[in-house]
C-alpha cells in the first residue's frame, strides 16, 4: 500500500496517509478538522524508506565481495586443524549389542 501526502488548505497542515489506492482519502484535516483537504502531487504510490536501516554497503558490487572473501580467508588461522566429516569420522556400529572381543 502506498503513502499518500495530504495538505490542508484552510490550515496549510501536511500529513501523509498509508492506505491502498483504491481506498477513499480523507476527508477532514486531522489539525483543524476542516474539510478542505487534498492530496499533493508526488510520488504517490512509491514506497517510502524512512528511519534506520538501510546502508550504503548493503548493495556492494560483486568484486568488493570477492575482495573480502580472499582477505577473511587470508586472517583464518593455519595452525588449527580443519574439522573432518562427521561421515567420515564415525565408525559402523557391529549389530548384536555384545562385547566384540571373545576371551
Amino acid at each position: 500500500m502506498p503513502t499518500y501526502e495530504y495538505e490542508c488548505q484552510k490550515c496549510g497542515h501536511v500529513f501523509e496517509k498509508f492506505h491502498g489506492i483504491s481506498d477513499p482519502p480523507p476527508k477532514t484535516c486531522p489539525k483543524c478538522k476542516s474539510r478542505r483537504v487534498k492530496r499533493k502531487i508526488g510520488a504517490g504510490a512509491g514506497i517510502l524508506f524512512k528511519g534506520s536501516g538501510f546502508y550504503q554497503t548493503d548493495y556492494r558490487s560483486d568484486s568488493y565481495h570477492k575482495e573480502a572473501k580472499k582477505e577473511k580467508s587470508a586472517k583464518e588461522p593455519k595452525d588449527t586443524p580443519k574439522k573432518e566429516s562427521k561421515a567420515k569420522s564415525e565408525t559402523p556400529k557391529k549389530k548384536g549389542g555384545g562385547s566384540s572381543a571373545k576371551d
